[in-house]
């Protein structure tokens, strides 16, 4: 590493930095790609992604601060998300009679089939432009890498 002696700052290398563009401009066109190809559905990544977190989850319903958590969203930004997805019909709000402040997240019967129509496109998608790309071993250690990165800035 190149440490600047006036700032001290731990400089990128060149090969470190090619990867850090690589990085994110591949990433950039991925995340396109995918919202692009979703739609067909009506439906952009990070709707998709409400749908499956809530149809993961116990009876297909979050609380709204849970999967705003869970999303790493605002939740201001869940919230108007979600409101988009409640007027297809395909997410119902409601109360949590425990919490009165409290608001669950629901998945539709709508939402559902919605996501088993859209589903097998997105991971093909994802096999795709990413997966098939990569060999497995290289594959497996960008997962290991952002469960490092996820794990490192959840303790901040």
């Amino acid at each position: 590493m190149c440490v600047t002696m006036t700032t001290g700052t731990r400089w990128l290398d060149s090969e470190q930095q090619v990867a850090w563009r690589a990085y994110l401009l591949g990433t950039a066109r991925l995340m396109a790609k995918l919202d692009d190809d979703l739609r067909q559905f009506g439906l952009g990544i990070n709707d998709y992604e409400i749908l499956v977190r809530l149809s993961e989850a116990p009876d297909r319903r979050l609380r709204m601060a849970e999967l705003a958590d869970r999303l790493h969203q605002s939740r201001s930004r869940l919230t108007h998300t979600v409101g988009r997805l409640e007027a297809a019909e395909l997410v119902r709000r409601t109360s949590c009679k425990s919490d009165k402040r409290g608001v669950w997240a629901e998945l539709t019967d709508a939402g559902f089939s919605l996501l088993e129509q859209a589903a097998p496109y997105h991971v093909d998608g994802v096999r795709e432009n990413l997966v098939d790309l990569a060999s497995p071993e290289d594959f497996a250690a960008v997962g290991r890498v952002f469960d490092a990165v996820s794990e490192h800035i959840g303790q901040r």
